[in-house]
């Protein structure tokens, strides 16, 4: 009996050990972002969006760690058109959209990204890193540039992150690009950049 237990307190030391020794590969993150358009003369669009992130590493060599991450998010966004002459006269009713569409309009968009990032260490608690992201998207308003409903939300970013303890602080850069691919009848979408900042932990 004390063979067996003996055995089974060994074989839970060893295990411990491994564990210990193991990377941690998932990382759960929460980021706020914000941003606006870039300059033109035809509209404006604010925004600021929650995200939380599930990263997983895939493969990590002595130069770099490649991983993937889902991207739940919602965004809180204000838009309104400037240049009236954008909805055309041939468009049916056109007066009537001219003045809709020239109001300021509350726009949410729900999002599903899922991204690539690659990561170069520059210490033990520093790094760099570019991602690029895709999803779906459903928007909830329709505008002069967008039909509502499903669209697509494109992302790439050049980050840095550092470690505190366990916890990844996070800064984000960002370009953003929205659109609906032609599925909908009005596909001009449109471009920001955003900034984001966040915190993970490794699991």
């Amino acid at each position: 009996m004390v063979r067996k237990l003996l055995l089974v307190f060994l074989l839970l030391c060893c295990v411990k050990n491994i564990a210990q020794d193991r990377k941690p590969r998932f990382a759960l993150g929460f980021n706020y972002g914000f941003g606006s358009e870039f300059s033109n003369t035809d509209y404006t669009f604010t925004n600021h969006f929650y995200k939380v992130q599930l990263y997983y590493t895939i493969k990590e060599t002595r130069n770099f760690k490649y991983e993937i991450l889902v991207q739940p998010e919602i965004n809180f966004a204000k838009h309104q058109l400037l240049n009236f002459y954008f909805v055309k006269p041939e468009t049916s009713n056109f007066e009537e959209k001219r003045a809709e569409y020239t109001k300021l309009k509350d726009v949410r968009e729900y999002v599903l990204n899922l991204g690539f990032l690659i990561r170069k260490p520059i210490s033990k608690t520093c790094s760099f890193y570019v991602l690029g992201s895709v999803g779906p998207m459903i928007t909830d308003t329709e505008t002069e540039r967008m039909s509502e409903g499903f669209a697509f939300a494109d992302v790439f970013a050049i980050g840095f992150s550092f470690k505190v303890n366990k916890i990844d602080f996070d800064i984000r850069p960002e370009v953003r690009h929205v659109s609906n691919a032609g599925l909908g009848s009005k596909n001009a979408g449109y471009n920001t950049k955003n900034i984001e900042f966040g915190v993970s932990y490794p699991f």
